[in-house]
C-alpha cells in the first residue's frame, strides 16, 4: 500500500525542527485546564491519540494518571518511549484500527491531529475507534484548529529559518482541504513535503459524530477554554460522549 503524506512527513526529523516552537508550557496549560474541567479520578486510563513525541502524555502521567500514548510515526514513539515508566506507555499504531474495547476513562486527540484522511469514511472509522476503545460513561477530546479563522487568515507564502534551515511554505485551501507546501534545502539535498488537513467546521464534526456514535457535551474555542467562535476563537475543542 502506497505511504500517505503523513506517514512521511511526521516520521522526518525535519518536521520536528519547523514545529519546535511548540512549547510544553502551552501543552500544559491546556492539560491543567482539561483536568480542571473534566475532573478525572485519580489513576484513570487516558489515551492520547497522534501522541507525536508525547509531550501531553508525559505531563498528563506526571498528573497521577495511566497513560497510554499511540502514534503511527515510529521515529516519534521511540524518541517517546525514552519516558516510559509504570503507568505510561507508547506504541506506533495507526487512529483507526484501536485494539482496545472499553479501556479508557478519557482519549485526547490534540493539536489538529485528525482530518489527514482522503475520505469522509476513514474519518468515521477513527471515530468509531476512539468510540470503542473508551468505557460506557468515557469522554473523547479532541482539540482542532478552528477552521474558518484560518482560512480567513491564511498567508499563502512564508518563509522560516530554523535551525539553519530555510523553510519555504506556500499554503491554500483545495477540494475542501488546508494544504501547506514546504520546501527547503539542506547538505545540499532538495526536499519537499506537504501536509493535507480537512478543513471540517463544527457542523462537519457534529455529522461524523453522529455516524459514528458519539455526542458533544461541550466546546471551546481555546487553549483557556473560552466559549467557541466560529469568527474569532483559534481553536475548536471538543468534549464528547458516547450517544
Amino acid at each position: 500500500m502506497q505511504r500517505k503524506w503523513f506517514q512521511y512527513w511526521f516520521n522526518s526529523p525535519f518536521y520536528h525542527i519547523l514545529y519546535s516552537q511548540r512549547d510544553d508550557a502551552e501543552a500544559e496549560f491546556l492539560i491543567d485546564n482539561l483536568s480542571a474541567y473534566l475532573k478525572p479520578e485519580a489513576n484513570s486510563r487516558i489515551l492520547d491519540i497522534a501522541c507525536g513525541r508525547g509531550r501531553h502524555a508525559v505531563y498528563l502521567h506526571k498528573k497521577g494518571y495511566d497513560v497510554t500514548g499511540i502514534d503511527l510515526s515510529e521515529q516519534s514513539i521511540k524518541y517517546a518511549q525514552q519516558f516510559e515508566q509504570k503507568n505510561l506507555h507508547f506504541f506506533v499504531h495507526d487512529m483507526r484500527r484501536l485494539a482496545f474495547i472499553n479501556y479508557f476513562d478519557i482519549a485526547l486527540n490534540m493539536f489538529t491531529s485528525f482530518g489527514y484522511f482522503e475520505t469522509e469514511k476513514d474519518h468515521v472509522n477513527a471515530l468509531k475507534s476512539f468510540r470503542k476503545g473508551l468505557k460506557a460513561d468515557g469522554t473523547l477530546v479532541i482539540d482542532y484548529f478552528n477552521t474558518q479563522k484560518i482560512i480567513k487568515n491564511l498567508t499563502s507564502q512564508e518563509i522560516k529559518t530554523l535551525d539553519g534551515i530555510e523553510f519555504h511554505l506556500h499554503k491554500f485551501v483545495s477540494d475542501g482541504k488546508i494544504i501547506k507546501h514546504i520546501n527547503f534545502e539542506h547538505r545540499n539535498k532538495v526536499y519537499a513535503f506537504e501536509e493535507r488537513v480537512q478543513a471540517f467546521t463544527l457542523a462537519d464534526f457534529e455529522r461524523m459524530f453522529e455516524k459514528s456514535g458519539l455526542h458533544i457535551s461541550a466546546t471551546f474555542g481555546s487553549y483557556g477554554l473560552d466559549p467557541y467562535d466560529a469568527e474569532k476563537s483559534d481553536r475548536l475543542i471538543l468534549i464528547c460522549k458516547k450517544a
